[in-house]
């Protein structure tokens, strides 16, 4: 395509020849003849000045560049969509494959398409558009709304709702019992994890990722929401919208977490928790109780300034103990003298 036909997929500003063909996309440093590229930061200038890239998208015009540019008001956006332009390819309808096994009474709309060894459920109902991949299983009176991508080897349990345009990765595992015991008469005692799972829509789920079907009601995923590889959402967890979860995130039972909360990987989340809208959590925090919206760090959670001057302190209590143990020693010696 010319660099000029990128206004007919977003709205940007056009410098330097229009007429260059551009062939793919691609990083800084990976970019070559052809390919356009994307300043994220004005620090990496010298790297983009060194760069082969065809063009650039910045988010304000640099002066002086020898390269074409376009101006547009999210540069790192704008080069996803040129990805998804170059390089995803749409789905193709694959049709019902004579090796899956397909429940006479469950319900698939138009241009669904079932891979060899999926098994579809009594009373399932899967989208148009809808592609569900090898070994995938689909439990009984689950749905599954249009447009989704259920990679092989994902589990659905049973009662659980999964919206439109939703992405769940290999190996996830949707709907599983709540850990949910009670000790009575000297043993461990389940209890019956008789809800569901809500999955809204364009959620994308991770590979290996679990979330737990509610004891009662619905443990509930939010529009949007965005979760990593590896994550464990225990049973009637609420999660808001446009949530990002990092990888090898726990997240205890009855947990509510507002809108547009961000959580880095390895963090730990006790039940009952409630986390604000908005609030940002760093990689390896631990957070119990209310969560006041803001910027945390560490286990259990401090406001994150707070933590870097602690990280300071921590850091230095070596150098700290051995002039203590000089002054004990000082100490001593002036009192043997007395």
């Amino acid at each position: 395509m010319k660099l000029y036909e990128l206004k007919d997929l977003f709205q940007c500003e056009l410098s330097g020849n229009g007429e260059v063909e551009i062939t793919g996309a691609a990083g800084l440093s990976e970019a070559g003849e052809g390919d356009i590229t994307f300043l994220s930061d004005r620090k990496l200038l010298k790297e983009l000045v060194g760069s082969k890239a065809t063009a650039v998208i910045v988010k304000e015009f640099v002066e002086g560049l020898q390269k074409p540019q376009v101006k547009t008001g999210n540069p790192q956006y704008a080069y996803a969509k040129l990805l998804s332009h170059f390089y995803v390819k749409p789905q193709p309808y694959r049709g019902l494959s004579r090796k899956a096994f397909i429940s006479e009474s469950a319900s698939l709309g138009e241009n669904v398409s079932v891979y060899a060894f999926a098994y579809i459920s009594d009373n399932a109902r899967i989208g148009p558009g809808s592609v569900i991949y090898p070994g995938v299983f689909v439990g009984e009176g689950s749905s599954i709304g249009e447009g989704c991508l259920i990679y092989p080897n994902v589990t659905i349990r049973e009662g659980v709702s999964i919206g439109n345009r939703v992405i769940i990765h290999p190996g996830a595992v949707i709907g599983a019992d709540g850990f949910g015991y009670v000790f009575a008469e000297g043993a461990h005692r389940k209890i019956p994890q008789v809800g569901g799972v809500i999955i809204e829509d364009d959620v994308e789920i991770g590979a290996n990722t679990t979330i737990d079907r509610a004891t009662t009601s619905n443990t509930v995923i939010g529009r949007g929401t965005k979760i990593d590889n590896l994550v464990q959402i225990a049973h009637n967890v609420q999660v808001g919208s446009n949530v990002i979860f990092v990888a090898q995130i726990g997240i205890g039972g009855s947990t509510r977490i507002g809108d547009g909360v961000i959580i880095g990987g390895q963090s730990a989340i006790a039940d009952h928790t409630n986390i604000e809208a908005g609030t940002m959590m760093a990689a390896r925090s631990g957070a119990l109780g209310e969560v006041k919206r803001g910027v945390y760090s560490g286990t259990p959670i401090q406001p994150h300034r707070d933590w870097l001057r602690s990280s300071v302190i921590f850091a230095k209590l070596p150098e700290m103990k051995k002039k203590l143990e000089e002054l004990e020693k000082k100490i001593q010696s002036l009192e043997e003298k007395k």
